[in-house]
């Protein structure tokens, strides 16, 4: 049986919504609802607020189907040096006004290469040259680009085609066979089963995923393979 991972989830309430993952319970039924397995989850206190506390939460999450994910900020006002502990992090770079090219970020981003964490990052708080600058720069971490969509297909396909360490959520990915185009252009392993939820739709990814005109083999890599990887570090 395919394990279902979605590797892009908020747990916590909004500010602008009443959402049914503001609690652990919540979430979890979520989760069942829509035969997702495990959940790799930020705290809606991190995102929405600061995360020197917001990040508190995950420490009490109980559900081993849920997967905790820290937000990190560099710099003297930021969450501290990073000595690793979670395979996978967020970062935040405008929502929390930081500079993804500044001399405390590049420090940030080798002490994550150097542990091997993974970095979700939203397209929204960066651009294309800066997700250049940082996947050129040595050593990076291992990146995955949520909420691209059709609009920025072209900037994306630019970055794909030159950083074999990007990868893709399908939050956003909804376009006429945009999933079936990305991975077989860049291959299955590039493409990770993301919902972006509660702030965008978990449904439509999901129903997607059962729809993908893919080899299996391609279609299981999407739907947890490549998130178990990247969770257990590997390459």
């Amino acid at each position: 049986m395919t394990t279902v991972v979605d590797v892009n989830r908020t747990l916590g309430p909004l500010p602008h919504d009443d959402v049914p993952s503001r609690d652990e319970a919540g979430l979890v039924a979520e989760l069942e609802r829509l035969r997702i397995d495990t959940a790799c989850v930020v705290h809606s206190h991190a995102v929405h607020g600061d995360p020197r506390d917001g990040n508190d939460p995950l420490a009490h999450v109980g559900d081993p189907r849920l997967r905790p994910v820290p937000v990190l900020v560099p710099g003297p006002l930021g969450t501290g040096p990073w000595a690793g502990g979670a395979p996978l992090v967020r970062l935040c770079p405008r929502r929390h006004g930081w500079s993804l090219s500044g001399p405390h970020a590049h420090r940030l981003l080798a002490e994550l290469a150097a542990h091997g964490t993974a970095v979700l990052l939203a397209w929204d708080e960066v651009t294309s040259g800066e997700v250049h600058r940082l996947a050129a720069a040595g050593p990076a971490p291992r990146v995955v680009l949520t909420g691209t969509g059709y609009r920025a297909l072209r900037e994306l396909a630019e970055l794909l085609e030159t950083h074999p360490s990007l990868y893709v959520d399908t939050s956003t990915l909804c376009g006429h066979r945009q999933v079936e185009w990305v991975a077989g252009r860049y291959g299955a392993h590039r493409v990770l089963f993301g919902t972006g939820a509660p702030v965008t739709d978990d449904a439509g990814p999901r129903y997607l995923l059962d729809t993908l005109d893919l080899p299996a083999a391609d279609a299981a890599l999407i739907a947890g393979g490549n998130a178990l990887r990247l969770l257990d570090g590997a390459p």
